[in-house]
């Protein structure tokens, strides 16, 4: 499929962008029916997420040094509604209310607090004997800088200051480690001897799971994360998991230790910890832990106030729906009954032993369900979209609103259990090899008696309130016509209905962005964050020259053979890269005894690129990097890795 970048400036329809629709009245009616079987008039999540609560960051603005917005509340001040808006479900409704509460919290008395609001993630600092330790230090070096001086000002303005004497991270998403340069240094870390702990794998998995798929994730992240939406009951309203991304620098440091795959029990500056691996479900690499003093359960975001993905729609690795049932009964089954919080790594914590036994246990029957059931149909053989679609809400979903689809959801949870099982053929040889979108649309549009007859069959769809249908049907003229700005409209409007009366974050903004780049309307945004030198200094040798070779044109390249030789003094590394037949193939820690050119640069050259702050050919000039050999040769090869555009075309083609 065509992924080629068309500037918002420069299409036909972006000279008067289409408003967005008001809610239909098939919208208001599935939003009403939705209101009516559910509790949401509940009280007991808002008194949980506001109890203890201390002191907040102003207006939740957080600036940066340059002036740069890292945060900023003050847009969805219209959150203070009660009422949900047609235009928004109102569970999700309910969800971002909940979310958007921030602030410090006082979770045991004196010995545990959290800083919600202030990022996706949540920052937890627990007492020691003799100073802090500091759990999942949110995305952003800024956001977390910011926590810490709010934690600071308000806790340690009652006594003196301590110091930090840990850092754990509960898992390798960045948005648990990437802020830890905002509260501690490398230097601080190696003088003060402050512990850096983590699960076993952190470092590979925390620093290269995007690495080699980044591009197509980082592009899908801005429509799944509402990034490029503006805030509003018609634009992003929350992710469901939390508020949205903080939009600051992304950092990494290495852990000093990891906890081993048997889990643990350690001391942390005179505490005891009990940590349990649960590597294998929301990360690959992961722990959940209980403070027996505090009788404080940590569930990281194994078990968080929502159903939680199997599959996220950024794109990763299938998860393991059954592995993560099973970690949770786990925890219940050792600590369910001694626990009197249970806190994570998002949204408020549950008190009460009953309470958090209860949650363990919802949670636990969720994701079993999600599994069980996909299983259970495609045994009898359910497709991928049969199972999902046939399949109600489970049980427990209809009285527990840590279940529900507010980030994943039971239907593409559903589909990604089938996925991980089956792959994505669903067995039709039919949809084995089906032609591209863009060939079989032209033939759909052809098939309904042209543009005019099938534009009219997705308007009449959409009077219906049959969005599903209309999508699909105006997709296919999209992707027939990219130019026809009726069909775009058309589409759009689907979307819009779609996007107001999902339950889910994610798809609401996957929905909204998807209209709005059809509108031409999308925020010109590429991304809101930037990774520091720490963090790309982390990834590994073997992943970079792997990402590299992601970047092969082996059209171009398909004559092309020989060796070219990598020497990294600096890191004292040595890859050879293996060319032939248009396939690229790194062997890290080899040497070549003749290569066509051995290329002489240090690791932390290879960071400046990687961080835009070199380019290749001054380098060349400056002598930063060597080659010995056939040097045409060498720039050739070199010239065949053209970088990928960050801002192709997802909904049209």
């Amino acid at each position: 499929m065509k992924r080629a970048w068309m500037m918002i400036a420069m299409l036909p329809w972006a000279g008067a962008a289409a408003a967005q629709d008001a809610a239909s009245e098939a919208t208001r009616t599935a939003q009403a029916e939705l209101a009516a079987r559910l509790p949401l008039d509940d009280p007991q999540d808002f008194a949980n997420a506001a109890r203890g609560k201390i002191a907040e960051i102003k207006d939740g603005l957080i600036v940066a040094k340059d002036g740069k917005v890292i945060w900023d509340r003050r847009a969805y001040d219209f959150l203070n509604g009660t009422a949900a808006p047609d235009t928004v479900n109102p569970s999700l409704w309910r969800q971002a209310r909940l979310n958007a509460i921030h602030g410090l919290f006082e979770v045991v008395p004196d010995k545990i607090w959290q800083l919600r609001g202030y990022d996706l993630s949540v920052m937890t600092v627990i007492r020691g004997k003799t100073g802090w330790i500091v759990v999942d230090p949110l995305l952003s070096e800024e956001a977390a800088a910011a926590a810490w001086k709010l934690f600071a000002e308000t806790v340690e303005a009652k006594g003196a200051k301590r110091p930090i004497k840990a850092v754990i991270f509960s898992h390798s998403h960045s948005d648990h480690f990437g802020g830890v340069g905002g509260i501690v240094t490398p230097e601080q870390v190696a003088k003060e001897k402050i512990r850096i702990i983590a699960p076993h794998g952190f470092s590979e998995e925390a620093t290269s799971e995007n690495v080699l798929a980044g591009g197509a994730m980082s592009r899908r992240a801005l429509y799944m994360f509402g990034s490029i939406l503006p805030p509003g009951p018609k634009g992003q309203v929350d992710t469901g998991l939390g508020p949205r991304l903080s939009a600051g620098t992304i950092g990494y440091m290495e852990p000093t230790e990891t906890v081993p795959a048997t889990g643990a029990t350690l001391t942390i500056d005179g505490i005891e910890f009990d940590a349990m691996d649960a590597g294998g479900t929301e990360a690959p690499a992961e722990m959940v832990f209980y403070i027996p003093a505090y009788r404080a359960l940590h569930t990281t975001e194994v078990v968080t106030h929502n159903l939680h993905n199997i599959l996220t729609l950024r794109g990763a690795q299938v998860r393991d729906a059954l592995r993560w049932s099973k970690v949770i009964d786990a925890m219940l089954l050792k600590w369910g009954g001694k626990a009197e919080v249970a806190l994570g790594s998002h949204h408020w914590p549950t008190w009460g032993a009953d309470n958090v036994k209860a949650l363990l246990t919802d949670q636990r029957d969720a994701y079993r369900y999600v599994h069980d059931r996909t299983l259970f149909l495609a045994n009898r053989g359910a497709t991928l979209h049969e199972l999902a679609d046939q399949t109600p809400e489970a049980p427990v979903q209809g009285r527990d609103f840590s279940t529900r689809d507010y980030y994943g959801t039971l239907n593409h949870n559903m589909k990604a259990t089938y996925q991980r099982y089956f792959g994505w053929w669903d067995g039709n040889p039919a949809n084995l090899n089906p032609l591209p979108p863009e060939q079989s649309a032209a033939r759909y549009v052809a098939l309904a008696g042209g543009a005019d007859r099938l534009l009219a069959a997705g308007q009449a769809a959409i009077a219906a309130g049959d969005y599903r249908w209309a999508a699909e049907l105006l997709n296919k003229l999209v992707f027939a016509e990219p130019d026809n700005a009726a069909g775009r409209a058309a589409l759009a409007s689907a979307y819009d209905q779609l996007g107001y009366q999902a339950e889910s974050g994610a798809w609401r903004n996957y929905y909204l962005a998807a209209a709005a780049t059809l509108r031409g309307t999308e925020l010109d945004t590429v991304s809101g964050n930037g990774q520091s030198r720490s963090f790309v200094s982390a990834i590994p040798t073997p992943v970079f020259f792997d990402a590299l070779a992601t970047r092969f044109d082996a059209a171009k390249g398909k004559a092309l053979a020989g060796t070219f030789q990598f020497v990294l003094p600096d890191s004292k590394e040595a890859v050879a890269v293996v060319v032939e037949g248009g396939v690229e193939f790194p062997r890290y820690g080899v040497t070549d005894p003749a290569p066509v050119a051995t290329i002489t640069v240090d690791r932390a050259t290879l960071d400046d690129v990687m961080l835009g702050q070199a380019q290749f050919p001054a380098l060349l000039q400056s002598g930063a990097i060597k080659i010995d050999g056939d040097r045409t040769a060498f720039l050739s090869w070199f010239a065949l890795h053209p970088p990928a555009d960050p801002r192709f075309n997802v909904v049209v083609p």
